[in-house]
Order: C-alpha cells, then structure tokens, then sequence
C-alpha cells in the first residue's frame, strides 16, 4: 500500500513526563501521523466518506495529548495509535510521532522524540 495521510506538526498542550512539575505546568507537545489506507475510491469518487476524515484524526491526537497524562511520551504516542487503528477500521497502519520540545534534560538540543509505527 502506498496511499497515505499526512497531518504533521498538529500542536497540542499536555501535562505529561515524569516530574512532578511537567504534571503541574504543562508544555507543548507536536504529533505527527502518516495513515496508510486505500485512498482510490475516495480519488475516484471525491466523496468525504470514502477516507479518513483528517478532522476525526486531529480530534483523536487532541483528546490523547490534553486529556490524562502519562508519564512517558511512548505512552501517548501509543494511545493515539490504538485508538485510530480502533476507530477507522479502513486505517491499515499509523506511524505516530510524538515531540516534546522542552524536556527538562539537561544540555542543548531542538528536542526529544519518539515514532511508532502499529499496524492491522
């Protein structure tokens, strides 16, 4: 399969890490998808109903980012992938990419990161 949906750089507020503080304050956190699915019907036809509603998708990526915190962003990232392969059954497999872009690590960097990629 070679169809596939992009939403990158979704930005979101979330309270999660391993420090009490990041409970506490919060920071921001970018999530990027790749989705695998059949795209031709919904090339042919033109019909919303015939993808994946990139609506539907960010919606996921923002309850999982600003809903319960986790510790981990694996965790996160993980969530999100569970619940778009649960919720789109047309959804083949989903790369997710979770940034954090100030973890208190000490040293200089842009950010950490982690990418899963779960399939059917």
């Amino acid at each position: 399969m070679s169809d596939k949906i992009y939403l990158q750089q979704m930005e979101f507020y979330g309270y999660h890490g391993v420090f009490p503080e990041e409970n506490k304050l919060g920071q921001k956190f970018l999530v990027d998808l790749i989705i695998e699915t059949d795209l031709k019907k919904a090339g042919q036809t033109d019909d919303l109903n015939e993808t994946i509603n990139y609506a539907h998708l960010y919606q996921i990526c923002e309850e999982v980012v600003e809903g319960k915190p986790f510790k981990l962003i694996e965790a996160v990232a993980e969530q999100i992938a569970e619940r778009i392969l649960t919720t789109f059954p047309t959804v083949l497999s989903c790369t997710v990419k979770v940034t954090k872009p100030n973890p208190p690590i000490k040293g200089h960097y842009q950010s950490v990161a982690v990418e899963i990629v779960r399939s059917r």
